[in-house]
């Protein structure tokens, strides 16, 4: 038979911190949004060219606590994808490698549940760096499935998908830099916080009923009208 080996340094460090109960309630669990620039959306071609974590605790965001790092390569962007975070293969010329960026990734999600906005997109990046690394892909929350069940309960009704941007609008946030990965992570940070507080009037919310409420499914039946 062969073993499977243990991951290794940070990853390690990640795989072995505990992580919240899902009857935590959320305001007592430790999070952190996270937001990811990429050269385009094929994880299977594509690379990742910049890395935003934003830490929330008590319900508020750390400040002082994020981290930001570009990551060096040298594929291009898409053009599309060049156009939007505006990022090319000079800029990237003294960044870390990714395995640098990743190292940074476990150790700010140690002991966190992430969360994201329109998570399929990271999700598709992340899942296949944490799998050569030997570790288990976390449970997450997405702002973008919480705004829809919000919208839903609030309306009756909500749009297919919601931007970050069009998102923030409608909770009466200001975005901060978009197609940034920091500046994405801190807009993501506050809707989430502002999306489980008005959540939290609905029904008490806890780590697992806001993970849960990330499958669009589930908030349908949780959130949905009578």
């Amino acid at each position: 038979m062969r073993l499977r080996k243990a991951p290794e340094g940070a990853a390690a460090e990640f795989a072995r911190a505990e992580r919240p109960p899902d009857d935590t309630p959320w305001r007592e669990a430790r999070w952190c949004a996270l937001d990811l620039e990429m050269t385009g959306l094929d994880p299977r071609s594509e690379e990742i060219i910049a890395v935003g974590a934003v830490p929330i605790e008590a319900g508020r965001i750390v400040l002082g606590g994020g981290m930001y790092t570009l990551v060096n390569t040298t594929r291009r962007s898409q053009h599309g994808a060049v156009l939007v975070h505006k990022l090319r293969v000079p800029d990237l010329a003294d960044a870390p490698p990714l395995s640098e960026a990743l190292d940074l990734v476990f150790e700010i999600l140690a002991g966190r549940v992430p969360v994201f906005h329109t998570a399929a997109v990271e999700r598709s990046f992340l899942e296949r760096q944490f799998a050569r690394r030997r570790v288990r892909w976390p449970a997450m929350a997405d702002t973008e499935a919480l705004g829809r069940a919000w919208l839903r309960h609030r309306d009756g009704s909500a749009p297919e998908g919601i931007s970050l941007g069009r998102l923030a609008d409608v909770l009466g946030q200001p975005a901060e830099t978009p197609h940034h990965a920091l500046g994405d992570a801190l807009t993501t940070a506050k809707a989430f916080i502002a999306l489980a507080s008005l959540l939290d009037t609905v029904a008490p919310q806890t780590v697992g009923s806001l993970v849960a409420a990330s499958r669009p499914a589930a908030a349908l039946r949780r959130f949905g009208p009578g």
